[in-house]
């Protein structure tokens, strides 16, 4: 079973078992989704960033930080697996 690549809440959505994360284009930055534990998981480098619960918001006027958006997808796969074991 692999990660695929799907809609989801009207957004493309990276799914492992489980959604992973939530991408969306907006006006002026890229929701991201990564769930709340994402959020919390990477709370000190997301705190420059503006965002709620289980988003965040990249504007597109700053380079967007693709490695960070690694680990966290990283950090959403290690958690579904250890969940489903």
């Amino acid at each position: 079973e692999g990660t695929e690549e799907l809609l989801a809440y009207g957004m493309p959505t990276f799914k492992y078992k489980k959604n992973l994360v939530h991408f969306a284009a907006w006006n002026n930055h890229l929701g991201f989704y990564p769930t709340p534990s994402g959020i919390r998981e990477f709370q000190e480098q997301l705190s420059i960033y503006e965002g709620a619960k289980g988003s965040i918001k990249f504007l597109y006027s700053q380079p967007i930080p693709i490695d960070l958006i690694k680990q966290i997808v990283e950090f959403r796969v290690k958690e579904v697996i250890s969940k489903s074991n």
